[in-house]
């Protein structure tokens, strides 16, 4: 569902992402990790088509993000650290704006059970700029969820959830990869990534240091300790050696 090769972005004379090539199957989610400035976010966006990639080739789908956009970006969703919703719109518009904008026929029933999900429906009236942080990424996330993409990406997708918002989103999530879905998550709270995802990309100054399966990444980093926490991991890959950028399964 996702296929990255050689993904070069630069900005000017900044190298944000350095030959990254990795894939994601239909069911997997893949957890996406790095210190600060390690490129996830440009990453995801590049993948999403709101920047465009420096050199390589990024495939949603079957459709190469940067010849064929529009039909990629109908099989995707992605929901970014941030979401930047329309203030004066209410929830409920908003949902009408994105089966407008991606065609859906009949979604009411699904957009009423999304915010059902979340605990929206008593706010479905309420506009964006009323909304606290919180509620407004819950928005995103029923937003995303609305025409039943092949792939989603979650950049950060904690920020601003209460513990049950943060259950609600992970068993979703589980439940999508379930039916196929492809997903991506990026977070910096490692245990929530650890909880969900089968594989595991680490970034960091913009190349990979590894790409495979979580027991894999405990070999690799952690010796025989099957038993490694991704916190360990994660400090064993981005404060260790350089030698083992490149590492991939």
């Amino acid at each position: 569902m996702i296929h990255v090769q050689n993904f070069h972005k630069t900005y000017r004379e900044t190298v944000a992402v350095q030959d990254l090539s990795f894939e994601v199957q239909p069911g997997e989610i893949l957890g996406l990790v790095g210190p600060n400035g390690a490129g996830k976010t440009s990453t995801l966006r590049s993948i999403a088509g709101i920047i465009p990639p420096t050199s390589g080739k990024l495939v949603v789908a079957g459709h190469d993000i940067v010849s064929d956009p529009i039909a990629a970006k109908r099989k995707l969703a992605y929901v970014p650290d941030d979401p930047k919703l329309f203030d004066t719109l209410t929830i409920w518009e908003h949902m009408e704006f994105v089966a407008a904008a991606y065609r859906v026929s009949d979604w009411r029933e699904r957009g009423e059970s999304l915010l059902q999900r979340h605990d929206l429906t008593g706010k479905r009236n309420t506009v964006a700029q009323e909304l606290s942080r919180g509620m407004r990424q819950k928005v995103a996330i029923c937003c995303a969820y609305l025409h039943d993409p092949q792939v989603l990406m979650f950049d950060e997708p904690h920020v601003g959830l209460d513990p049950r918002g943060i259950r609600q989103m992970k068993d979703s999530i589980l439940e999508r990869a379930k039916l196929g879905t492809s997903i991506v998550v990026s977070s910096h709270l490692l245990n929530e990534v650890e909880d969900m995802c089968s594989r595991l990309l680490i970034l960091h100054k913009g190349k990979c240091l590894f790409f495979g399966r979580m027991d894999e990444a405990r070999t690799t980093f952690a010796g025989e300790r099957g038993d490694a926490s991704l916190e360990e991991i994660f400090f064993h890959a981005t404060e260790g050696s350089e030698e083992t950028a490149g590492t991939v399964s």
